[in-house]
């Protein structure tokens, strides 16, 4: 549904499970729930350090979409000037 807005009145994106990548190689999974001048804000969220961890990313997005969000936070805050791409976990090819 090209153009739809889940909740009228909120972000495109409100509601909707996001891939979010930082530039500093963390990976946040979770349900996008709103944006303002202090970044993006993701509830029931997965979180993948890819310098720090075992697991490729690949295979970390892989997990989550065969298996599902696997929450690490309630809720996170990731600053406007660490996002280096967000969008919806759907479009992610596995």
């Amino acid at each position: 549904m090209t153009g739809h807005v889940f909740h009228p009145g909120h972000h495109a994106l409100h509601g909707v499970t996001v891939l979010l990548e930082t530039t500093g190689g963390l990976i946040y999974i979770g349900r996008f729930d709103s944006e303002d001048e202090a970044g993006a804000y993701l509830l029931d969220v997965a979180v993948h350090d890819s310098h720090g961890s075992d697991l490729p990313k690949e295979d970390f997005i892989r997990r989550t979409l065969k298996f599902g969000v696997r929450v690490d936070q309630k809720r996170a805050v990731i600053p406007r000037t660490e996002i280096a791409h967000i969008g919806p976990l759907s479009e992610v090819s596995a």
